[in-house]
């Protein structure tokens, strides 16, 4: 099997790293490090596990674009922390390894990559667009099944329950059996359901089950509302009336709901790295923060020298 592309949802692997290790993991200096520790376990595990040829920790350069919020204001409010205008709500604990994990990752060699204006999932929605290598998307999050393709080989491994090592291996099968609808349509089927998750509404009144009837019967999310307009005898009437009387709603979720394919990221050597970009920086890290353990097993993985 040729060797895939590994995109990374960063964020959702250092928040499950951060809630799924001891707090007590910390530094000389008593700094914690257990999201630090936990997101580089996690890489060394995927890398054993999956031998990607390309790997990709993907970033939010802006975890609330203003082109969603504009759309629909309640996108993430519920997320925004109280002392600031649109900051997330982090714990200060995990906040503070932010930084470490970026520094961490520069000297191993890894490519990070984000893109003003936009989250993870819409640069990790652009290099699956590119790849020409089959794609395995890392994430907690279900938004990213939209992009499931199994003609292009582009795979989820959803860590919600299983984490890295026992996650759902998520293919427009995987899609069908679990929500009852085609594939490839998740991104109008969660655009009908809605997103508490998000602050997404949805349709008042339509629910799962419902939102995927309607998605199977119809296609696609045109479908259903062209459907709700000329009021398809196939659909209770009472189902088409929540759905008209949702279209100021339907008019803007896509622009929320689907992740950009065209983000402006350079297109750089993603290449698995053989040799630490600065192995100093890394023996000076692994004292100072206390995480040479989880270095030594990323480093291990990648067949890089030892420190």
């Amino acid at each position: 099997m040729t060797q895939p592309l590994l995109l990374l949802d960063s964020a959702s692997l250092y928040f499950r790293a951060f809630f799924g290790m001891k707090d007590t993991v910390l530094a000389p200096d008593g700094t914690p490090v257990n999201a630090v520790r936990g997101f580089l376990d996690f890489i060394a595990r995927l890398v054993k596990d999956h031998d990607p040829a390309e790997l990709v920790c993907c970033w939010d350069e802006d975890w609330r674009p203003e082109f969603r919020v504009a759309a629909i204001p309640s996108y993430k409010a519920h997320r925004v922390a109280a002392d600031t205008a649109d900051g997330e709500d982090v714990p200060a604990e995990l906040e503070v390894q932010v930084p470490i994990i970026i520094d961490v990752l520069a000297a191993l060699g890894i490519a990070r990559v984000g893109a003003a204006g936009y989250e993870a999932d819409d640069v990790i929605g652009t290099l699956a667009t590119r790849a020409t290598r089959p794609v395995l998307v890392v994430t907690g999050d279900r938004d990213l099944f939209q992009l499931v393709d199994d003609h292009r080989n582009v795979r989820v491994l959803y860590t919600a329950k299983g984490g890295v090592a026992n996650g759902d291996i998520v293919t427009e099968a995987f899609i069908s059996e679990k929500y009852s609808i085609p594939g490839r349509a998740y991104a109008d089927f969660s655009t009908l359901r809605g997103d508490t998750s998000d602050g997404l509404p949805g349709v008042p009144g339509v629910g799962e089950k419902t939102a995927a009837a309607l998605i199977t019967l119809y296609g696609d999310l045109d479908g259903v509302r062209n459907a709700a307009r000329t009021n398809d005898p196939a659909t209770r009437a009472t189902v088409h009336a929540k759905v008209l009387a949702a279209n100021d709603y339907l008019d803007v979720a896509p622009t929320v709901v689907r992740v950009a394919l065209d983000v402006p990221v350079a297109q750089t050597d993603f290449t698995v790295p053989l040799q630490p970009a600065d192995h100093d920086a890394l023996r000076q890290m692994a004292d100072q923060w206390n995480i040479r353990s989880s270095l030594a097993r990323v480093m291990q993985a990648m067949n890089m020298p030892a420190l």
